[in-house]
């Protein structure tokens, strides 16, 4: 709205008065005619018609962009008052909010410094377990080595006082797993050289006891089935000539002969079962005491009594034979195995260790280690 709009006309005169004083005087006109001024004063009572509409016209415009911005005003200020009531409850907030902040802050300060704490006390500990484990780690060490230890001292015992190549080659087997477990690459030679001995004993072995007494077991329980050598056993070359006859003349009143090469009659044939199972007993008993020269003599004698007793030429008595040959030499002494050095070099390495940690046990429980 214009200030021309607002602002009335004022050159109109107002409404019933007369032209003359709404104009300041002039000089008189003549007078002019009467339906001239008629249709003047209509013209300006419609033109001061025009103007009041209009200004009222306005002011009821006025009246109604005023009432309609009263009430934005009063929106906008109520609106506004919320917003202060917001932001003081906002500031409130943020008062508390900072004080929290605060708080936790200070919470997470403390925190951090019993974190920091719990850190040196969780290193603390780990060095503690730290020294602890190894000193577990020494101490099964320590028994690992002792275990090895004895376990070559008891193969190389076993193979020296009965040459049983099969448990010492066992007990080396065992000190070579124990020996293994130590944490200690120090012991990496031992290692090797028992794996060597082993090696030694496993080629230096000779057949398995368990199934060499079955055989002769087997042996014993079948003599009874072995044929004696016949009665009439045939003389194995003839002579003609003067001793041959006046021997055979004399043959029918006086026979000479050996014992042990003769046939033998059929009462004495339990006495000659009995003495070759006597022989194989023996045998047995010998390979039980790991004593292989007593058995081999033991088997040599059941030989010679198969041989001299029983028919040589039977198949069952042949098998028997060659059954205790293969016994034989199945018992031979193989060539010696050197054994010790092995333990020999634990010991030395063990005894290196010690002289190396007696300077730590013997420092200050206070002074720490470098």
């Amino acid at each position: 709205m214009s200030q021309d709009d607002l602002t009335p006309d004022r050159t109109a005169a107002p409404t019933g008065a007369p032209s003359d004083t709404a104009r300041p005087s002039r000089p008189q006109a003549p007078p002019r005619s009467s339906g001239g001024t008629l249709a003047l004063a209509l013209l300006l009572a419609l033109i001061a018609i025009v103007g009041v509409g209009y200004v009222a016209w306005r002011q009821v415009k006025l009246v109604r962009v005023s009432t309609v911005a009263l009430h934005t005003t009063t929106g906008l200020e109520q609106r506004v008052n919320n917003m202060d009531h917001a932001l003081t409850g906002t500031a409130s907030q943020s008062a508390t909010l900072l004080q929290r902040l605060n708080d936790a802050d200070q919470i997470n300060r403390s925190l951090r410094e019993e974190l920091l704490s719990q850190d040196q006390r969780m290193r603390d500990l780990e060095e503690a377990v730290g020294r602890l484990s190894e000193k577990t780690l020494s101490g099964q060490d320590a028994m690992r080595l002792d275990e090895t230890e004895s376990l070559l001292r008891m193969g190389s015992e076993r193979y020296m006082l009965f040459h049983d190549a099969q448990s010492a080659a066992q007990a080396y087997a065992l000190a070579g797993q124990s020996l293994a477990a130590v944490n200690d690459n120090a012991f990496d030679g031992v290692r090797q050289s028992i794996e060597a001995e082993h090696e030694a004993l496993l080629k230096s072995q000779s057949g398995n006891r368990e199934q060499l007494l079955d055989s002769i077991v087997q042996l014993r329980d079948g003599l009874a089935a072995l044929p004696l050598k016949p009665l009439d056993e045939p003389a194995p070359s003839t002579n003609n000539g003067v001793w041959a006859r006046i021997v055979r003349a004399f043959s029918g009143v006086v026979k000479i002969s050996r014992d042990n090469g003769a046939p033998i009659d059929i009462a004495d044939a339990r006495i000659a079962r009995e003495l070759v199972a006597l022989d194989l007993a023996q045998a047995q008993t010998a390979l039980i005491a790991w004593d292989n020269d007593a058995c081999l003599a033991a088997l040599k004698r059941a030989d010679a009594g198969l041989a001299g007793q029983f028919d040589a030429q039977a198949p069952a008595v042949r098998q028997a034979r060659d059954q205790l040959a293969l016994i034989g030499n199945q018992l031979k002494p193989a060539i010696p195995v050197q054994l010790g050095g092995a333990l020999s070099e634990l010991r030395n390495l063990r005894a290196v260790h010690a002289l190396k940690s007696e300077p730590d046990d013997t420092a200050a429980p206070g002074e720490k280690k470098p």
